[in-house]
């Protein structure tokens, strides 16, 4: 279904460094691609690239999708996204996770999806080709005060859980971060790891997980995750808070109660399960009402704008909340 013109759609010149993907553009449009069709096809380039790097887990494949052709805000540039990045199963300082996440191998993977005995498990190809991949350009609203704009690239989660047929007692969703503190050293260092228990755990309720807007991602800017931003998938629900997208997932679990999930366990005061973008809920530590967008600059070219309720995306997602104190429950 074709999604409106909404007012979650942002500017495809607020998008953090792009300095790759508009050379990617750049050759393709020279070969007569782009604007010809609504899919941007590479797979034989990126069979041709699997085939030469299979031995370096982190070489980044070229992915094929259909574009966001209706974004409006300006993208952040690549560069800035794929190197301040929150994972602190590789580190909590903002440069670590790509630093300390080169060796972490992306296969083999297994994703499994699954409520009781039934269960569906998702290879790391399924993961690129079982579904039809789109573009989707977001906002990232840190619960830290900043914030980005990513052309992500991936599939609606929901189209996963039907494939699952829930029952009627599935009323939550339960996601869970890989454990492997060989190749994740925050996972085996406390004090690296921020003091958190692993693996990571976070939670949707059941209709957030099925929403058109919550997607499953694979990509951003064009090719495939790198392990800072959650290789080889990771959530993304772009009305919360960013530590709501949980990263480099192995577990989807629909379950009839409500999840205990990481960052809610160790410090509830500061990290609602609902996590919802509130400009008017702050931090006991700062305020939400403003935030730093993050460009392709130094610190003097970030932009501090006002934070929009559900980061924007209340005329898609308002509705879920209805009748909820939103206060009470941030």
């Amino acid at each position: 279904m074709k999604r409106k013109v909404s007012s979650y759609n942002c500017k495809e010149s607020e998008v953090t460094d792009e300095t790759l993907f508009i050379n990617r553009r750049s050759i393709i449009k020279q070969l007569g691609i782009l604007g010809s069709a609504p899919f941007i096809t590479n797979s034989s380039i990126a069979k041709s690239q699997d085939q030469k790097t299979n031995n370096q887990p982190n070489v980044r494949q070229l992915l094929s999708y259909k574009r966001d052709v209706i974004g409006t805000d300006e993208l952040t540039s690549e560069n800035k996204a794929i190197s301040h990045n929150n994972f602190y199963e590789f580190g909590s300082q903002k440069h670590q996770p790509a630093e300390l996440s080169r060796d972490f191998k992306v296969k083999p993977w297994t994703l499994s999806v699954n409520e009781g005995d039934r269960s569906i498990n998702l290879s790391y190809d399924d993961l690129l080709d079982m579904f039809d991949l789109e573009e989707r350009i977001y906002r990232l609203r840190c619960v830290e005060a900043w914030s980005m704009v990513i052309p992500w690239i991936g599939f609606p989660l929901s189209k996963l859980i039907e494939k699952l047929n829930p029952s009627s007692e599935a009323k939550w969703v339960r996601f869970q971060t890989i454990y492997k503190p060989s190749q994740m050293p925050g996972q085996r260092n406390y004090f690296l790891g921020g003091g958190i228990d692993y693996p990571y755990v976070e939670g949707l309720r059941l209709d957030e997980a099925m929403h058109p807007l919550t997607i499953l991602a694979v990509g951003l800017y064009g090719k495939t995750l790198p392990p800072q931003n959650g290789a080889p998938v990771r959530l993304v629900v772009p009305w919360k808070y960013g530590f709501k997208s949980i990263k480099s997932i192995v577990d989807i679990n629909l379950v009839s109660k409500k999840p205990r999930t990481t960052w809610n366990l160790l410090a509830s005061n500061e990290y609602g399960f609902y996590a919802n973008v509130n400009p008017e809920v702050d931090h006991p530590r700062w305020s939400q009402a403003y935030e730093r967008r993050i460009t392709s600059g130094g610190i003097f070219n970030q932009k501090r704008i006002k934070t929009l309720p559900f980061n924007g995306y209340a005329d898609e997602v308002a509705h879920l909340y209805k009748g909820m104190n939103l206060k009470k429950n941030y």
